[in-house]
């Protein structure tokens, strides 16, 4: 490497990396580019993944001319070939802070529901752009025992017998290696109760649904609602087998949960029947502020409502929703907090729109009014193009604040906010509340 700053990773089209000789590494927000210093990185963590970008030209930092370049060749054994940009996915506990850079070509799709940070060579390893906001090794997968799960599987079918929920967090764990379904076969950290096949929202990168079909769905949705018994049995199961145990419903094979209302209800006040020991969470959109009010007075404790932004136009722009508004999402906020419910949300977060300016601003009044306990800073797994395209939204670099930095202020302004990516159990909400 000739200069002190990290160099541009990318790859031939078999996928084969390369770091460019002269050329600086760069991250993108909003479709802008901007060069990466040493201390916007940290090593590449394990489990994750480096993609090769198709119909993606590199683009990196010539420190001679002082711009920015586009590569579309680049000499591959004496051979002028087509290069790509590459991208770094990061595992469950990382947010990344800038996105890969790179020009679209004629032949480029929509990318998969992925996210896709800035990934560089520096000190001779792999760095990427991101922070790490949750030390959980919950969904962390060299702790994970597929044979301790398949013969675990064996058990719990054994034990409870007919239920369809069983069988279809075996298929979940095994074809689709979902970790909250693998945890619960392992007896550990957060019990999944998918109980959803419809929803309400047409999320533009949801990941069980895709009606376009612009790019495939990751998680596959359950097809029927459960029985207040195989709901209860399940969550019973596995609050019986973890020391601070934590059940959730609304998964990535879910749908809105709030449109089960009436089956979860009845779950829960058996649930409740037998134990008042943990959290029982639902990840949720919201919609639905009076079936809510029902969940939590039957014994629900904690909801995550996922929200791209604080602002009402790009929600809507993002969920698309079908027969609820941004005020009701806003309302079951309320009804939660009323009710002494521990609330998170699921923010949803993409380079040069979560940090913009206005964004944040909003968000800390936004924290202000409603009093929030937590805020999960997830990725946003989608296309960054067409995401800005959707939100039809652009903003000046100087108005990028960075998502390290917003992070930061908001530490100083609210001390007594959770952030992280899982959801807590009650010992960490506790724990949260009396400001420790």
């Amino acid at each position: 490497m000739k200069h002190d700053h990290p160099s541009l990773l990318i790859c031939d089209e078999r996928g084969k990396l390369f770091d460019h000789p002269t050329l600086e590494a760069t991250g993108m927000k909003c479709g802008r580019f901007f060069r990466i210093g040493p201390d916007e990185l940290i090593k590449l963590p394990p489990g994750s993944r480096i993609f090769m970008m198709p119909g993606r030209a590199p683009v990196g930092y010539d420190p001679i001319i002082k711009d920015f370049v586009t590569l579309d060749k680049y000499i591959f054994k004496n051979k002028s070939k087509r290069c790509f940009a590459t991208a770094a996915f990061t595992p469950p506990g990382f947010t990344i802070t800038h996105n890969a850079s790179f020009k679209e070509t004629a032949d480029a799709r929509q990318l998969p529901l992925f996210s896709y940070g800035a990934c560089v060579l520096y000190k001779n390893d792999i760095y990427v752009t991101a922070v790490r906001v949750d030390r959980e090794r919950r969904h962390d997968a060299r702790f994970i025992n597929i044979a301790s799960v398949k013969k675990n599987i064996k058990k719990v079918k054994a034990m409870l017998r007919g239920n369809r929920l069983v069988r279809h967090l075996e298929e979940c764990a095994l074809a689709h290696c979902c970790p909250g379904a693998q945890n619960f076969f392992l007896g550990r950290y957060e019990g999944p109760l998918p109980s959803s096949p419809g929803c309400n929202a047409r999320c533009c990168g949801c990941i069980s649904y895709q009606s376009n079909k612009r790019c495939p769905a990751t998680q596959p949705r359950i097809k029927f609602i459960p029985t207040p018994e195989e709901i209860s049995e399940i969550a019973l199961f596995h609050m019986g087998n973890v020391k601070d145990p934590l059940v959730s419903f609304g998964q990535g094979c879910d749908g809105e949960p709030l449109l089960s209302a009436d089956a979860i209800e009845k779950a829960i006040t058996l649930i409740r029947k037998r134990t008042k020991r943990g959290v029982i969470n639902m990840n949720t959109n919201g919609s639905m502020p009076d079936s809510l009010q029902r969940l939590l007075d039957a014994g629900l404790n904690s909801i995550r409502v996922s929200m791209n932004s604080v602002r009402e136009p790009y929600y809507m722009r993002y969920y698309k929703p079908a027969n609820y508004t941004f005020k009701n999402v806003l309302r079951s906020i309320n009804i939660a907090k009323s009710k002494k419910a521990f609330v998170s949300i699921n923010y949803l977060t993409m380079p040069g729109f979560t940090d913009s300016k206005d964004e944040f601003v909003a968000l800390e009044n936004f924290i202000n009014a409603y009093r929030i306990d937590m805020i999960q800073w997830r990725n946003l797994n989608f296309d960054p193009v067409i995401y800005f395209k959707e939100m039809k939204m652009s903003a000046p670099s100087s108005q990028m604040l960075g998502i390290r930095e917003i992070m930061n202020i908001l530490k100083g302004k609210f001390p007594r906010l959770l952030t992280g990516y899982f959801n807590p159990t009650l010992s960490r909400m506790r724990s949260s509340r009396a400001g420790r």
